[in-house]
């Protein structure tokens, strides 16, 4: 076996310098300068890589619904809206105006840093930025300057970005459609009427009987 292969190696030798006039050394060198240059030219005019495959259709997220226009609604009616319900769209209010932040239902919608403003009106909570429950009301009473410029920063944003959909609902005392408040400030005005007609009832009468005695001799 070694023989015959010693024997074709050398029949290979005598053929490759009697074709090409070369020795077996200088034939394999240039042969394999040869194909590194093939190489290189291919790889500089080859086109450009096949694109990768595509991964499998996955399914496209649905559009959001446009915002539907609630109108005015109570406080109560408004916490339908905190994203429990994922058919319902995801609002919120800030200063009694109701904003469809749907479209941010990451932080908004259950499970998001925000989730706690949702389906409320979060005016103190945002001034204040506090999470704490007794902070989330519409009340803004009592805010610093600092709060209330916090506040309206936060109001242009969500106007400028959400659509308003609503407006809360103030509740008033069923009694003749006056609130509590009104009806103490009604009552305030009538004492201090009659307390009025009292005193100038008085006034006359004094000077009706000074006119009377100024006629006596």
């Amino acid at each position: 076996m070694a023989a015959a292969v010693a024997e074709l190696w050398e029949t290979l030798k005598q053929a490759i310098v009697a074709y090409t006039g070369l020795s077996p050394a200088a034939f394999f060198t240039a042969v394999a300068v040869a194909a590194a240059l093939y190489h290189v030219v291919s790889g500089i005019f080859a086109g450009p890589p096949p694109p990768p495959p595509r991964p499998r259709d996955e399914p496209e997220a649905e559009p959001l619904p446009p915002p539907v226009q609630l109108g005015e609604v109570s406080e109560e009616e408004l916490r339908q809206y905190d994203g429990s319900d994922p058919k319902k769209p995801l609002l919120m209010a800030i200063k009694g105006q109701i904003y469809d932040v749907t479209q941010s239902r990451l932080f908004y919608g259950p499970g998001g840093p925000y989730a706690l403003f949702a389906g409320k009106d979060a005016s103190r909570s945002l001034a204040k930025m506090s999470f704490e429950p007794q902070d989330l009301t519409d009340d803004i009473s009592g805010l610093s300057l600092l709060e209330l410029s916090a506040l309206q920063d936060w109001e242009y944003k969500f106007s400028s970005k959400y659509v308003k959909v609503g407006t809360i609902k103030r509740m008033l005392v069923e009694q003749g459609g006056d609130s509590t408040a009104d009806a103490i400030e009604e009552a305030a005005v009538d004492g201090e009427d009659s307390i009025l007609t009292a005193k100038m009832s008085n006034q006359l009468l004094y000077e009706e009987e000074m006119e009377v005695g100024s006629d006596d001799p």
